[in-house]
């Protein structure tokens, strides 16, 4: 698993994870019929079209919300630091951890300075929206 389902998985929890991941349902195959043979008039009402499904509702989770919530969010500062984040979720936040991340975030220069982490930070928050969480504009 990586880092990012780790994260992904304890705040909004393992089920959007499993829905980014969940195989798409393969389209049903048309087979041609023949008409049969008859000599019946055709009925005046069309045959009813099938209905698409109806598009499942989402849950949205309020990132912010759900972290202020967990147990130590009142003295870790998981709003700026990606270290705190990552300790609040009880994730590793060692350097290689966070090189690992950064990494799957798209960066392969990572040296964990501060400017990296800042970045670091946000592009996780980032991604957590993509992925079906409501993160405010301000930790984006």
């Amino acid at each position: 698993m990586s880092f990012f389902d780790k994260i992904t998985d304890a705040i909004l929890g393992p089920k959007e994870r499993d829905k980014r991941y969940a195989p798409k349902p393969a389209p049903s195959p048309v087979t041609p019929t023949k008409p049969a043979a008859t000599t019946a008039r055709p009925s005046a009402t069309p045959a009813a079209a099938p209905q698409p499904a109806a598009p499942q509702p989402t849950t949205v989770v309020n990132v912010e919300n759900s972290l202020d919530s967990m147990p130590g969010a009142d003295r870790l500062n998981w709003r700026t630091s990606i270290v705190d984040l990552m300790k609040l979720i009880n994730v590793d936040s060692d350097f290689e951890s966070r090189k690992a991340l950064a990494a799957e975030m798209g960066r392969t220069d990572y040296k964990g300075d501060a400017d990296d982490n800042v970045w670091l930070h946000r592009r996780v928050m980032q991604e957590l929206a993509n992925n079906g969480g409501q993160v405010p504009e301000s930790l984006r």
